[in-house]
């Protein structure tokens, strides 16, 4: 095959055209002795080959980031997803060989070729071609429950799973440790933890940035059009893969509260470009705006801002939060 025209990043993605060389230089030769610095912190505390546990220092390392090399095995620790494999050996190999189901099989099928179209290891041509392994993960967790089945946005996680694990099988557990306990209900047909949690969103910015909720409120702004995205693909596609690795480094290890963080940051940070916006379409592209920039490019600093820009967030507030916005919802019907 030919060389595209533009030059294709260390996951397989391609550059977009506008892409800054010399600002993502300039980020990445510092970022750099930040990751060989904690890639020698890493190899100390995982000397020996066991599984990862959950801790105080694992979770200070995790947040300030998994060096690519160890991020599998670090996200099958920490996320319960190493334990269930090792309790169900072979159980994989047998959802791939359970009896078919034309209709998973076809929606799985129908979003293949709208994966990762920008990403030279998922096209037909590729040896070996992800597709495949993407579409057998896929599969499997739809046999594997049978509640949720197949939901759009759940390729562009796998992808990111295969991507970055290169295994099928971890790739699979992994998908069911954010499906099953991870993230509360985002896929399920009515897809009701996923709308809860863009209340939620919608009551923190009312709290803590109430500006920002006036002016939609004021435009008659639908929250859902603008963060579903971002809640549906974990931020897949909206930010910057480096910066995306490092939000999931701290999902699987602390939860779903890590997404309203990141959503806040972004928020906050532009706060003022946000309440410039004039009508509501100016809102939404300023919403597109946000993601891209140095701001998020610069993964290291956004880490540490997502931990401090929003201020408190426990898991006590949030789970309050959920409940009265799902009591809401379901009035709703």
């Amino acid at each position: 095959a030919g060389r595209s025209q533009f030059p294709i990043d260390p996951y397989g993605f391609e550059r977009p055209e506008d892409f800054d060389y010399a600002a993502y230089e300039e980020f990445f030769s510092a970022y750099l002795v930040i990751l060989t610095r904690r890639a020698i912190k890493w190899s100390k505390l995982l000397k020996g080959g066991g599984g990862v546990q959950k801790s105080g220092t694992v979770k200070r390392y995790i947040r300030k980031g998994v060096p690519l090399e160890h991020r599998a095995r670090v996200w099958m620790g920490v996320s319960g997803a190493q334990a269930r494999m090792d309790q169900n050996p072979g159980y994989y190999h047998r959802l791939l060989q359970a009896e078919r189901d034309g209709g998973l099989e076809e929606a799985v099928r129908t979003d293949m070729n709208r994966t990762f179209p920008d990403n030279v290891k998922f096209r037909k041509s590729a040896d070996p071609c992800l597709q495949k392994t993407l579409y057998n993960v896929l599969v499997a967790y739809g046999r594997h429950n049978q509640a949720v089945g197949y939901c759009q946005g759940m390729n562009f996680i796998a992808g990111y799973l295969v991507l970055i694990t290169k295994s099928e099988e971890e790739s699979f557990w992994l998908l069911d440790a954010l499906v099953g306990r991870i993230l509360p209900d985002y896929y399920g047909p009515a897809m009701l933890g996923l709308k809860t949690d863009q209340e939620v969103l919608g009551e923190l910015v009312r709290t803590k940035l109430p500006a920002v909720a006036a002016l939609m409120d004021g435009h008659g702004v639908l929250w859902t059009l603008l963060v579903s995205r971002w809640f549906i693909c974990l931020f897949v596609d909206v930010l910057p893969v480096e910066t995306v690795l490092r939000i999931w480094d701290c999902l699987f290890n602390e939860g779903s509260k890590i997404l309203f963080r990141v959503a806040l940051t972004l928020m906050k940070q532009h706060q003022a470009f946000i309440l410039e916006a004039s009508s509501a379409a100016d809102i939404c592209a300023r919403f597109k705006d946000i993601t891209r920039g140095s701001f998020v490019t610069e993964c290291h600093t956004f880490m540490q801002k997502i931990f401090s820009e929003p201020g408190s967030l426990s898991m006590a507030t949030i789970a309050r939060l959920r409940e009265r916005c799902r009591a809401r919802l379901l009035a709703q019907g």
